[in-house]
């Protein structure tokens, strides 16, 4: 079996938020574009299409973002992520922003008072519609993902999410939100992470990942699964199942289960490209709608290492128009200056 299409997560640390998670987002992109461009087995693609027609001989590279916190609260960020080739980003990572909760608690204190998915944060969802961004919902709260499913108008995806019913992980998803996945058109990709697939003491084999398949198939169709595996992130994966060499090994227990060919070529690839197309097509649909010039007030913002920027009295600004005096002083010595040495 051969792996052609990999999404490359770009991950940057909780820590960040609030901080220079731009710059080390942008340096992520970086390391994925270099080095998609100095193997020649790998090839940088952005659509649907890109990946349908990778060469055999070729792996198609593509670009994912995990968690929010990466576009520091800002949608002309997150507009410039897709310019550079992403292509997916889950809302939340292991911490809350100030527009979406995550699933892990007490893991960092970032916005503590943040539940679901804020008005701004639909925003995001609403944005990354118009763009043609995949809405990953992987590590988000149940309240997030119901929240973001209601919101968006294109499938999204759980990225590397199992099912709560088998293991009552914080990660996986409950019953409840697998059948409104379904009736979003959306697809969970299962994680290997043997946390998340067995909560006992139990040993997690390739049976165990099985039945999580299983059930969500169960649930909310075999059109609605994929594979997330996680091998990059998490660190203990079934005995079987240690890498991506060992996918042989799953398909074969799917198929003594009854899956068809189809449904297993829908879980290996179709049900994610499908998915990907769909929501390339409401881009396509909302092509006539500007980019939103939606902002988090400014004073839900306020913390050491964001420069306050005084508004003009009296004045709404956009995101493109020079928001402060300072700004606005310096734009007039530059100009004034322009003159003078004209």
């Amino acid at each position: 079996m051969l792996v052609l299409r990999q999404f490359w997560s770009v991950y940057i640390l909780c820590g960040a938020q609030n901080k220079d998670a731009v710059r080390l987002t942008l340096e992520q992109i970086d390391v994925v574009k270099q080095m998609c461009e100095s193997y020649e087995e790998f090839e940088m693609v952005t659509t649907t299409d890109g990946t349908e027609n990778i060469p055999n001989n070729k792996i198609a590279c593509l670009i994912g973002i995990e968690g929010g916190h990466a576009i520091d609260n800002s949608l002309a960020a997150l507009r410039m992520y897709y310019d550079l080739g992403v292509r997916y980003m889950g809302l939340t990572h292991t911490c809350n922003t100030p527009w979406a909760e995550s699933s892990s608690k007490q893991v960092h204190n970032f916005y503590p008072r943040t539940k679901g998915l804020t008005a701004f944060g639909k925003e995001v969802v609403k944005e990354m519609n118009r763009l043609g961004m995949m809405v990953d919902l992987s590590h988000a709260s149940d309240a997030t993902a119901r929240a973001a499913l209601s919101t968006s108008k294109a499938p999204v995806i759980f990225s590397h999410s199992s099912a709560f019913s088998v293991c009552n992980h914080s990660r996986n998803v409950p019953d409840g939100i697998l059948r409104r996945l379904k009736k979003n058109k959306g697809i969970i990709m299962v994680s290997f992470s043997t946390t998340m697939l067995a909560c006992g003491d139990q040993t997690v084999s390739i049976s165990s990942v099985a039945d999580h398949f299983d059930h969500i198939k169960k649930i909310a169709g075999s059109t609605s699964i994929g594979i997330g595996s996680d091998y990059e992130g998490a660190k203990h994966f079934p005995e079987g199942l240690e890498d991506v060499s060992k996918y042989p090994a799953l398909i074969e227990e799917l198929l003594r289960r009854g899956w068809t060919d189809s449904e297993v070529r829908g879980v290996l690839r179709d049900n994610i490209l499908r998915v990907f197309r769909d929501v390339e097509n409401v881009r396509q649909e909302r092509s006539s709608e500007s980019a939103s010039e939606k902002e988090i007030p400014p004073e839900k913002l306020m913390h050491s290492c964001r420069l306050d920027l005084k508004r003009v009295p009296g004045q709404t600004t956009r995101s493109y128009a020079a928001p402060s005096w300072g700004q606005l002083s310096s734009l007039a010595v530059t100009l004034g200056m322009f003159v003078a040495f004209h």
